[in-house]
């Protein structure tokens, strides 16, 4: 199954809105059996610059890649392939045999200069380990969403189905709800993230406050 770009959650800071940039940080439970696949992990990043907090953050305002219909400091994509194998059996049902995933979250978030003074590359330090932080509980959620389907694909099965029909039908429908569920989860994150007050608000003004 190949994504669509992924929903862009956008919002705005009052005391940072001259900067005029519109901001997107984006998405567990335990498997119900230990899977025998891994995801993997590709991080991209784009070159920022200046010389302090301020500086620093107004570059990315300049330079962060295009994200849905606006901007995004950093955000969190995947590719998530499978390989299915249906069966239709000798009484006209249909099993889905094998439904293995191969998923890549791809994390794409600014690049600070070498050499920063301080206190900027203090400041740098700790906002791009909480940016990477809020990015990597939206992979834990692509994680956990492919479990999901995973788990609903092992053994799928509909009766009288002998082009299996049926099965793929069940399982479109399960993957339209999990999409849902997924964009609902980060929502719910980024909305408690990026409050007043929340994580991705603190970090801001740390950076750019004096």
């Amino acid at each position: 199954m190949r994504p669509r770009p992924p929903a862009v959650l956008r919002f705005r800071l009052s005391r940072c809105a001259a900067l005029g940039l519109a901001f997107a940080l984006g998405l567990a439970a335990s498997p119900a059996h230990a899977r025998d696949w891994q995801p993997a992990e590709r991080i991209e990043t784009y070159a920022v610059s200046g010389a302090s907090g301020i500086a620093l953050y107004r570059s990315i305002g300049d330079r962060a890649p295009a994200a849905g219909v606006g901007s995004a400091i950093a955000h969190t994509d995947f590719e998530l392939l499978w390989t299915r194998d249906y069966r239709p059996q000798p009484d006209g049902s249909c099993v889905l045999a094998l439904a293995r995933p191969s998923l890549t979250i791809i994390y794409r978030w600014p690049k600070a200069p070498a050499g920063l003074p301080e206190p900027a590359a203090s400041k740098w330090a700790r906002f791009i380990a909480g940016v990477e932080k809020h990015e990597r509980v939206h992979g834990d959620h692509l994680i956990e969403m492919t479990e999901r389907i995973e788990t609903f694909s092992r053994n799928l099965s509909a009766p009288d189905d002998p082009q299996c029909t049926k099965v793929r039908e069940k399982l479109q429908a399960f993957l339209a709800e999990m999409a849902a569920w997924r964009l609902q989860k980060a929502r719910s994150f980024d909305r408690a993230e990026m409050s007043e007050g929340g994580n991705v608000h603190r970090l801001i003004l740390e950076l750019v406050n004096p």
